[in-house]
């Protein structure tokens, strides 16, 4: 009898396990049925079309690898604009991490209208790209920009920045830091999850601010800037409105983004099938270095209460 009653108990709870199972997938159903139809739908799409001959007028036509090979061997702008792309994310990335990261840490502090400079930090970030390219473009003009008027006042001329093919990348990582609040916001939450029990007894220690950021701070929140740079690899590698409003690539394809020429050739040349072969170059590059810092980040980011690989 006792077996038997062993043997129903199982089956009951076998049943209540598949009827949670049934109403998760059931919950989730949504959320899988747009992914799929959002976003793996369009990249297989994207993939096939990625070998196909396609001007968005006629049927595709099946091309194989021919825009692999124009990519690869034929079309020099590619690497141009992935040498500029990776300029700008290398300059940008880094300075972006540290400025929102230090503006988070002044924001965290008790002072009189905490909450007034929080949201003029953070007001930026909700503007339209379309705006605040327009607003730097009268920032960086050489006869009557901002910057140009505050530098004639130590009696430096400044260049004709958006202009130049030295200047013009400078410019817009300069500029990126118009955008740290987005940033600011997480850090800041981050921030204020650190126990404060740990900074008290690292003053009891007499250790300094900089100690206490080095080996309270930075460990506490490096899930954090593990999650800020892959987001930031991900949206420097895919820059495009910026650039597209204030230089559009020039002067002499100087800052000619990858996402700008990809776009170029899919809606304004029409080449479709290798706008697609191009975007999944991309896909792999991105994937890869995302990859890259993930496989590091068991080194530096710390989880648990254990600080990996030290």
């Amino acid at each position: 009898m006792a077996h038997v009653l062993t043997l129903r108990s199982v089956a009951h709870k076998s049943s209540i396990r598949r009827q949670e199972n049934l109403l998760g997938w059931l919950m989730a159903s949504p959320w899988i049925i747009g992914f799929s139809i959002i976003m793996v739908g369009p990249m297989v799409f994207s993939f096939g079309l990625s070998f196909m001959d396609w001007n968005l007028l006629r049927a595709p036509v099946y091309a194989g690898f021919a825009n692999y090979r124009k990519m690869f061997f034929e079309d020099e702008l590619v690497f141009q604009s992935l040498k500029v792309t990776l300029y700008y994310a290398l300059g940008s990335l880094p300075l972006g991490l540290i400025g929102s990261l230090a503006v988070a840490m002044l924001l965290n502090a008790k002072i009189k209208g905490l909450a007034l400079f929080r949201s003029i930090y953070y007001l930026p970030a909700v503007l339209s790209g379309v705006a605040t390219a327009q607003l730097w473009r009268f920032v960086f003009s050489p006869e009557f920009g901002l910057l140009n008027t505050v530098l004639q006042l130590f009696g430096i001329e400044g260049p004709n920045w958006l202009m130049s093919t030295t200047w013009v990348i400078p410019s817009l990582i300069l500029m990126s830091l118009w955008h740290v609040g987005g940033s600011m916001v997480i850090y800041l939450a981050a921030l204020q999850g650190v126990p404060t029990d740990l900074y008290e007894a690292g003053t009891i220690d007499g250790t300094g601010w900089w100690s206490r950021i080095r080996y309270i701070t930075l460990p506490m929140i490096s899930p954090v800037i593990l999650f800020q740079v892959i987001m930031g690899i991900i949206g420097n590698l895919q820059a495009f409105v910026t650039v597209a409003i204030m230089t559009n690539g020039g002067p002499a394809n100087a800052s000619l983004f990858y996402m700008l020429h990809l776009y170029r050739q899919g809606f304004e040349y029409f080449r479709m099938g290798y706008a697609c072969a191009l975007a999944w170059l991309l896909f792999f590059i991105i994937m890869g270095l995302t990859l890259l810092v993930l496989r590091s980040s068991s080194a530096w980011v710390y989880y648990e209460s254990e600080l990996r690989g030290r």
